[in-house]
């Protein structure tokens, strides 16, 4: 869809509520930057977990081993930009994502799932980067059954201009909405600028965010360079100009969560009951009586709860 935003670059600093500079964390070999939950700020809108992967380069036999893992009362939302991951999940899926596609786990009250690099990538020299993030559910949805859904690339919605292309992944902006099926309001862009162009933020939500995956842009005359998220204050109008070579942005956003969520390793919940529930049944590994089962075609192995991960898993924050 063609689009025409206004060149002009709007607002001020005092419209940025908070600066998060995404702290490094090794997954095994493999580096991420993790912006979401932070010391400054546990959400955006209903974002509460937000890792930058890569860019990353492997070697032969290389790859991403994540072996499967619980979660609940959240969804999961894998979106490339390079590379790929074979997902498996307990609910069955078995699904392959490619750059400018979207993956949709719904964890509700339970799912188990795995994310690997396939065999016939490993084979070769292959690259990684790509953004993944969690949403948490509303308080009436945290205990949905599981759902996955996957969309291709040309079924996401894409604004372009002179220099700006906007894919739209999730929820509404800019009169567009995504395929993907939401439970609360939320936006999740993907906006490549060209050195110079100006991009506004979508006046329709109340949490708004940026992220910088590449390059740098300006906001009321200060420079952001890349691996840094900017969260506005609500109902300012802004508009951000892209650097001297151009910038890849995540725009992020929604309402407002009105309870209180806590997070612990991969679950999320406004009930720290919930979350003992769920920790004492992945410890106990009754795949044949318990709520958790492990993804069929993935089934050898699992990350088990070690006292290791209890004293580095974030507690709730405000």
């Amino acid at each position: 869809m063609s689009w025409n935003p206004s060149q002009h670059p709007e607002g001020s600093l005092d419209a940025l509520e908070t600066l998060i500079v995404p702290r490094a964390r090794d997954l095994g070999g493999f580096e991420v930057r993790r912006a979401l939950p932070s010391p400054e700020r546990q959400m955006v809108g209903p974002f509460i977990f937000f890792d930058q992967m890569g860019p990353a380069e492997f070697i032969t036999d290389g790859g991403i081993d994540v072996r499967p893992h619980p979660h609940i009362g959240l969804g999961t939302v894998t979106y490339l930009y390079q590379g790929e991951f074979e997902h498996r999940d307990s609910l069955g899926t078995h699904q392959m994502i490619y750059p400018g596609e979207v993956n949709w786990m719904v964890a509700g009250k339970g799912v188990t799932h795995s994310e690997r690099t396939s065999p016939e990538t490993r084979a070769g020299r292959h690259s990684l980067f790509g953004i993944q993030t969690w949403i948490a559910l509303p308080e009436d949805r945290e205990d949905m059954a599981p759902d996955f859904e996957h969309h291709k690339q040309a079924a996401l919605p894409v604004l372009t201009d002179t220099g700006i292309t906007a894919r739209l992944i999730l929820g509404d902006a800019y009169g567009e909405k995504s395929p993907v099926t939401m439970h609360s309001e939320t936006f999740y862009v993907d906006v490549v600028l060209e050195a110079g162009k100006v991009f506004p933020l979508p006046d329709n939500h109340e949490d708004r965010g940026i992220y910088v995956t590449q390059g740098s842009i300006e906001v009321a005359g200060d420079v952001f360079e890349e691996g840094r998220m900017m969260i506005f204050r609500p109902g300012e109008k802004i508009a951000i100009r892209a650097g001297e070579r151009g910038a890849r942005l995540m725009v992020l956003g929604g309402a407002t969560m009105t309870e209180q969520r806590y997070i612990w390793w991969n679950f999320v919940s406004s009930s720290k009951d919930r979350i003992e529930e769920a920790k004492q049944a992945w410890r106990a590994a009754d795949w044949e009586n318990g709520p958790f089962t492990l993804p069929p075609g993935d089934e050898d192995e699992h990350i088990p709860i070690t006292d290791d991960l209890a004293r580095t898993s974030p507690r709730s924050r405000g």
